[in-house]
């Protein structure tokens, strides 16, 4: 089964281009203000409906939203997906209320954090926030991959956190994912997508 990609914080043409064009699976977008990968829901709406029906689909990721911030994003964007940072009984009530595919962001410290069930389509597996961090999720910074191989999961899941063209094969090897997420790991500086980065990770991946 060859790896799954997502490329996520896409902000522009240039990177939806290249994520287009190296195969990838997934693109995503980021609604939370605080992330240096925003976007807003009119620009990606434009991205979003100049991609081909066979292209990758559409992920968004919202951060402790309200039914009513989503809504208002799909008003305009036609999304695929929902990537949630929020607990698990809301992200829950989320996939119930609007009805599309939801993965639920989990955060690992050790294997204990590993969920043994849920009731969403997907869960993205990376590190905890870093202590003081306004931002959820694992920021660039990779746990012990080697903790989810073996994991029993309930749903498909993604790998994300610290992922770089240099290490996904690794990362993959050791923690026996079927497909990953990267973000700042293909940029050439905070929210700017490197074409040449984002081929070399999709390639790596499936090598």
């Amino acid at each position: 089964m060859p790896v799954r990609v997502k490329i996520c914080g896409i902000r522009d043409h240039v990177g939806l281009d290249a994520a287009t064009q190296a195969g990838a699976d997934w693109v995503g977008f980021v609604f939370f203000s605080r992330s240096p990968r925003h976007v807003t829901a009119e620009t990606a709406s434009t991205l979003a409906r100049d991609m081909a029906a066979n292209g990758p689909k559409r992920i968004g990721l919202f951060v402790r939203p309200t039914d009513d911030d989503i809504r208002r994003v799909l008003d305009l964007v036609p999304l695929d997906g929902l990537q949630i940072y929020d607990d698990a009984g809301r992200t829950e009530a989320i996939r119930t209320c609007l009805g599309l595919p939801v993965w639920g962001a989990v955060g690992i410290a050790s294997r204990h954090d590993l969920p043994e069930t849920c009731q969403v389509d997907g869960l993205v597996v990376e590190s905890c926030a870093p202590a003081g961090s306004d931002r959820p999720g694992g920021n660039a910074h990779a746990f012990d991959w080697t903790l989810t191989h073996g994991w029993r999961a309930p749903v498909p899941w993604v790998l994300a956190g610290g992922l770089n063209p240099d290490n996904v094969q690794r990362a993959i090897q050791q923690s026996g994912t079927h497909a990953v997420d990267v973000s700042s790991g293909v940029e050439s500086a905070p929210g700017v997508k490197s074409p040449e980065l984002i081929r070399r990770f999709v390639q790596a991946a499936r090598a």
